[in-house]
């Protein structure tokens, strides 16, 4: 059997920690969150005093200055439970990400303590109604005046929205400068033009809070910039690998989770005088998904590794994103259909797991946008080749070749 090699004795003794926290602290109450849309603040504030928030931030910051690996768990601890209700991996992968990366000392000293504390919630503020993967067509318009920005505009489809104290807002300062007009801000979310809209109705992910949010002549310091201004799409490029990789960590674990659900449940189930796991449909079915889980935790581990060394580039992070969300949604399908009518009952962990799957061919940037990424590495590569080897070509060839590329990119 497939064996990690990633983790030491010491992620493997705060994974029982964070499992007994999710049992006693999430499980019990998680179903009735799904009804009101929502986790309740303390939740965060209890997350905070269990070292499950932000295990990277350094000691001077307020945190524990731990590896990599400690978010990891976290991550697919929540991912086994099935719990989507808590946005810890928005808070934790993104938003302090970027206060540690990008903030200054004086923004770094004052958010990411409470941000570890889970006195202080984060969110993230880039897409908008008329732009999603497309962050260069924001329209959010922060417009200097004096020693401040004055901000108006709209976000949408924000998790963490109806909780956040500090948003990590991208803004556009430079209305015809395309990316390099974008520039990022850190939002006190208290200060007057922050206006949250309604806690949006979703298909799944039903107890995390995901809203519209307006900004009404929304006046911040200059000191609030985050990075330097027409800086933010740069900014936000640096970052979207690391997003890509934690959302291919929960794939890779939902997906072996419910093989192992499916597993249990048709090794009980009886039709026809026999269990589910004696018709060979079955087995050959969950044989199937069994092997394509353990591939994708393989290549989802080297990636892992590839970002603890530095060396994750938006290529692997794409296809690692790609292949492990299509394997999700598939999972959930195919192992939803094993369960039979009970598997469409939502008091089932399958049936919302399969509402739930749908959003990994969106968030983080969509299937699509992937495969963009990967196919024009692939011309890229060949265009260098062409390049390099040019002196030995006719220059017929070379721009055939070229012409050729560039029309199938």
């Amino acid at each position: 059997m497939f064996e990690r090699s990633l983790f030491h004795s010491e992620h493997e003794m705060f994974r029982t920690s964070v499992r007994k926290f999710i049992e006693k602290e999430i499980a019990p109450f998680h179903a009735q969150w799904e009804h009101e849309g929502i986790v309740p603040r303390d939740l965060w504030t209890k997350a905070g005093e269990a070292g499950m928030l932000c295990c990277t931030i350094p000691e001077e910051y307020g945190g524990l200055g731990l590896d990599y690996l400690f978010d990891v768990v976290v991550f697919e601890e929540m991912a086994r439970s099935g719990f989507t209700g808590p946005g810890f991996l928005i808070h934790c992968d993104l938003v302090a990400t970027y206060v540690k990366s990008f903030g200054s000392e004086e923004q770094k000293k004052y958010w990411l303590p409470k941000m570890v504390s889970g006195e202080a919630i984060g969110s993230l503020g880039m897409t908008e109604p008329h732009a999603g993967s497309d962050l260069r067509s924001i329209r959010t318009k922060a417009v200097r005046d004096g020693d401040d920005f004055v901000i108006n505009g709209q976000k949408v489809f924000i998790s963490n929205g109806q909780l956040c104290d500090v948003l990590v807002l991208a803004t556009k300062t430079e209305s015809l400068a395309g990316g390099k007009g974008i520039t990022l801000f850190l939002v006190d979310t208290s200060l007057p033009g922050f206006k949250r809209g309604k806690n949006l109705e979703k298909l799944g992910l039903k107890a995390q809070d995901t809203s519209e949010l307006f900004f009404e002549n929304l006046r911040v310091p200059a000191s609030a910039m985050l990075g330097a201004e027409g800086e933010g799409f740069k900014l936000m490029m640096t970052k979207l690998s690391q997003e890509r990789l934690a959302q291919a960590i929960r794939s890779a674990t939902v997906a072996e989770h419910l093989v192992q659900l499916t597993v249990d449940y048709t090794s009980e189930r009886k039709a026809f005088g026999k269990t589910l796991g004696d018709f060979q449909n079955t087995q050959f079915k969950l044989a199937e998904m069994k092997t394509e889980a353990v591939i994708g935790r393989v290549f989802t581990d080297h990636c892992i590794r590839k970002f603890i060394d530095g060396q994750l580039d938006e290529v692997d992070a794409a296809m690692a994103k790609m292949w492990l969300s299509n394997l999700h949604c598939r999972v959930a399908d195919e192992c939803l259909q094993l369960f039979g009518g009970w598997g469409y009952m939502w008091e089932y962990p399958i049936s919302r797991a399969f509402a739930d799957a749908r959003i990994v061919k969106i968030a983080g940037g969509s299937i699509e946008i992937m495969k963009h990424i990967i196919g024009r590495s692939l011309f890229s590569a060949s265009r260098s080749s062409e390049r390099v080897g040019s002196a030995t070509k006719s220059d017929s060839s070379v721009a055939a070749g070229k012409t050729l590329g560039q029309a199938v990119a």
